[in-house]
């Protein structure tokens, strides 16, 4: 079988092996406009014994407009990983050290003291530090803090910011909160593409059409979005700058154009093309030009991802006879299989930290989210639906953002790359498909 399924509705076995390749027989805009859909997320599961945090609200928080607070706790108690203690009304000010006996009395494992400072400009200056409150009689309880200028209008990436720290100083990992994520949307017969910050709120639509989207991937900036579209009646590959609307076509050859993938520097892509044959593995300029080839099987290639040094592309391939994972090594063009424990392996995403590659594989006719540690080349399946695809790594390496089928109906979910952590993502009356998590912002 060489033909995609291109639809939503329910997918063949090797959906995922050849969902990027068009079947030939078979308006584009910016971030204008607010999408009616957002996300809701819902956490499934958690991260065993989590830790317990003080965020009040904060200091003169009254003046602004929206709660930042709000936005902090939403995102600690999302992860699993954090659970709040409710001090009600109590501010717990930036400017003095908090009673951290007291908190810790209470079974408090950290606190956040946080003030809001009106600045004569218009903006306001949120100033916070975070104590570890069970080392109350030491000079290190003070784990750090920071002051951030916002708009009114910024509060809600603020937030994220603050909880990235949060998250960071007590877990050693980096945040993931302010962040985006990149998702389709199929209501009816009409395709959108969506960006949203990483909890599914403040989605817009980037780009909306009566055929198919596939396939987005973001920048290593976060500044464009690579994507499919078959709004040509046959695929084509543009890249989208998300600050202005405009895009351009990167890839337009003769056939299928599909599957693009970001290297680490920014100024290549790898993508797969059918232009001299059966789908193989290309790499393109930024600019579209220059495409060359990268490897040259008897089968089908497709599926790449770089690895965070830009030194190989992992990709799917049935070279073999059954779709399995590969990586190339971009210099030298050698190719070894990585996958060797089920018949059935897609759609490889190494972690940014090197250490991890996420895929699809067939457990017992599920289709279902793993993960393979790369130094030890053991796997670990993470889910137990049936009908999983589409795995993306968090910017922290920590978390997989996936697309499922419940109900006939396409959602996301997230799992923690240990598989504690769940959480579900949907929106109401719509399938969603297609997630890619962005980079972290500056």
């Amino acid at each position: 079988m060489k033909n995609a399924i291109i639809s939503f509705p329910a997918r063949a076995i090797f959906v995922h092996l050849f969902r990027l390749i068009c079947v030939f027989l078979l308006g584009a805009s910016g971030i204008a406009s607010h999408a009616q859909d957002t996300l809701d997320i819902t956490v499934t599961g958690s991260g065993g014994a989590p830790l317990q945090i003080i965020v009040p609200v904060f200091e003169n928080e009254g003046s602004l407009p929206n709660s930042v607070s709000e936005v902090v706790r939403a995102d600690l108690e999302r992860s699993g990983l954090f659970k709040l203690i409710d001090l009600g009304p109590l501010t717990v000010p930036e400017s003095r050290v908090p009673d951290l006996a007291a908190m810790a009395a209470r079974g408090a494992d950290a606190v956040l003291a946080a003030s809001v400072v009106a600045s004569p400009d218009g903006r306001y200056e949120i100033r916070f530090r975070l104590f570890d409150a069970t080392r109350a009689a030491d000079s290190k309880s003070d784990l750090g803090g920071m002051a951030l200028k916002m708009s009114s209008a910024h509060y809600r990436i603020t937030g994220h910011r603050i909880a990235d720290f949060i998250y960071e100083k007590l877990t050693g990992i980096p945040g993931y909160f302010a962040t985006r994520i990149a998702y389709v949307v199929k209501n009816r017969q009409r395709y959108e593409l969506h960006i949203a910050d990483s909890d599914g709120m403040n989605a817009q639509t980037a780009l909306r059409s009566p055929e198919s989207i596939i396939s987005p991937a973001w920048s290593p900036d976060g500044q464009q979005i690579a994507y499919v579209s078959f709004e040509a009646q046959k695929p084509v590959i543009y890249v989208h700058a998300l600050a202005t609307g405009q895009r351009r076509v990167l890839a337009n050859f003769k056939g299928s154009n599909s599957a693009p993938a970001w290297a680490p520097d920014g100024r290549r892509l790898a993508v797969v093309l059918t232009k001299d044959g059966l789908s193989q593995l290309y790499v393109i300029n930024a600019d579209g030009s220059g495409a060359r080839r990268l490897a040259t099987s008897p089968g089908i290639d497709t599926e790449p991802a770089w690895s965070s040094d830009g030194q190989s592309v992992y990709f799917t391939s049935d070279r073999n006879g059954a779709p399995q994972i590969y990586r190339l090594n971009v210099s030298s063009g050698s190719v070894e299989r990585i996958t060797f424990e089920s018949a059935y392996n897609v759609s490889p995403r190494p972690s940014a930290d090197g250490k991890r590659l996420a895929f699809i594989t067939n457990s017992g006719g599920h289709f279902r989210v793993a993960v393979m540690d790369l130094s030890s080349r053991q796997t670990t399946i993470l889910t137990d639906s049936s009908r999983d695809e589409s795995p993306s790594f968090a910017p922290n390496s920590n978390m997989i953002l996936y697309a499922t089928e419940v109900g006939g109906k396409g959602m996301l979910s997230a799992v923690s790359a240990d598989g504690r952590v769940r959480q579900r993502l949907s929106i109401q009356a719509a399938d969603v498909r297609e997630p890619a998590w962005g980079p972290l912002q500056k």
